[in-house]
């Protein structure tokens, strides 16, 4: 499998992440030539400055990593962070709402978010955090990711019980449309899983680990 730079996001989303952090996988992102980066909502501003020859997209995430902030939060933080310039959103789903099959308040929220991105002429990807759903609730999400014209369902924050991993992912995108793509992330710290992730359906890989894997 050639050119793996290609799947990759480059990733720095711990708690404890500094500015120098975030520019360094700026940094990583353009020599290695990985199409996205993923950092904190509160350095999108000076991630552009240090992007700006870029063509790498800047994204960011919403509702991290619980996902059950109240909607009108989670369209206010999507809304700052396309003026400070993010270009991709990745959003964890309400899994409290879908724990509790509140599929309509999951549906709104998704929606609500998916018309502020493609408005703005933004990439949207809905994270799932499937180590907490089953495979009825998977498939719930995929069906409205299907209705809503998501541009990526997601796996995994990282932050939970565990990631992305080769089953799941087979199911998802048999159970997505084809025009919706698929990021695999959480715990992917190898070429082996990255290559195994993608022969299954990922089209993007979400880690920190990106530079050691290529």
């Amino acid at each position: 499998m050639e050119n793996l730079a290609q799947y990759i996001e480059q990733t720095v989303l711990k708690p404890n992440t500094i500015l120098e952090d975030v520019e360094r996988v700026c940094q990583e992102a353009v020599s290695h030539n990985f199409p996205v980066v993923i950092i904190p909502p509160f350095f999108v501003a000076q991630a552009r400055a240090f992007l700006i020859k870029s063509d790498v997209r800047i994204g960011t995430v919403i509702g991290f990593p619980l996902g059950y902030n109240l909607p009108e939060v989670k369209i206010l933080e999507t809304e700052l962070a396309i003026e400070e310039g993010a270009d991709d959103i990745d959003m964890v789903v309400n899994i409290a709402a879908v724990k509790s099959k509140d599929w309509e308040s999951v549906n709104k929220e998704v929606k609500s978010i998916v018309q502020i991105c493609h408005q703005s002429g933004k990439i949207f990807k809905l994270i799932f955090e499937t180590c907490l759903l089953d495979d009825e609730e998977i498939e719930k999400l995929c069906s409205i990711c299907n209705d809503l014209g998501v541009d990526y369902a997601k796996t995994s924050t990282g932050f939970s019980t565990a990631g992305a991993d080769v089953e799941t992912i087979s199911k998802m995108r048999s159970w997505l449309i084809p025009t919706i793509k698929i990021k695999a992330s959480g715990g992917i710290k190898d070429k082996n899983l990255l290559q195994n992730l993608i022969q299954a359906g990922a089209d993007r890989i979400g880690t920190s680990m990106g530079t050691k894997i290529i």
